[in-house]
């Protein structure tokens, strides 16, 4: 998984999957704002494949107990979930509320299912520079299988930072999934697969956007498509 681009059509209802077969290549299941998540993996009888996430609440999700791991531990089991997301701060210990034995337990766990682990990093305020966005994607792809970060862009400049960073840590050989949130970096989540990123996120339903700046799924295909045909 991830030795190409795929799009993952995010959303807490796994209802929604078969609206997004024919765009998607992937499904991420936002469990903390899922009805019921487990419930809803063990009828999932779906054609996607799936990435769960259930998001802390310290880094912009719903969820907040460690009761979460537990969760993700379950959906593990489930021979569609062949991703999950741990955010890098609580691989590091440096989450908050502690969680380092949870999330390296977790990712003990994945790995002897043969689940890709993407360590994630969000940032809701600001971009950083160059250098700071290349340690950060360096850290997250050297605690999992792609290390994913998301900032939030207030300035074009910012948009041209996060490119330039994939670009290096892809160049370094580092598997990473990058975008910018917010108007002003909306456009990175279309061009920085040119520049090397794995992953794109996009809602099912335009008007269930799980992020800042999302493109409506079908809209970031065709734009991602039409880009890396050049």
């Amino acid at each position: 998984m991830f030795e190409e681009f795929v799009l993952a059509a995010s959303t807490g209802d796994l209802a929604a999957e078969p609206r997004a077969r024919e765009t998607a290549d992937a499904v991420e299941f936002r469990m903390d704002l899922a009805a019921d998540p487990l419930d809803q993996l063990a009828a999932y009888d779906g054609t996607l494949p799936l990435v769960v996430t259930n998001r802390a609440e310290w880094e912009g999700g719903e969820a907040d107990d460690l009761g979460r791991y537990d969760a993700l531990a379950e959906a593990l089991a489930h021979d569609a979930v062949v991703a999950v997301d741990v955010e890098l701060a609580a691989l590091r210990g440096n989450a908050p509320t502690g969680e380092r034995s949870h999330a390296t337990a977790l990712r003990e766990s994945a790995r002897e299912e043969g689940v890709s682990v993407i360590a994630s990093v969000h940032d809701f305020e600001s971009t950083p520079e160059v250098g700071t966005l290349s340690g950060l994607l360096a850290d997250a792809a050297s605690e999992g299988d792609v290390g994913k970060l998301a900032t939030t862009a207030n300035a074009r400049e910012d948009a041209l930072a996060m490119l330039r960073a994939t670009h290096e840590a892809t160049a370094a050989g580092h598997r990473v999934a990058t975008m910018c949130m917010g108007e002003p970096g909306r456009h990175t989540r279309a061009v920085a697969p040119v520049y090397g990123s794995r992953i794109g996120y996009a809602p099912v339903d335009a008007a269930d956007a799980t992020a800042p700046g999302q493109y409506p799924l079908a809209t970031l295909r065709g734009l991602v498509d039409g880009l890396l045909q050049e």
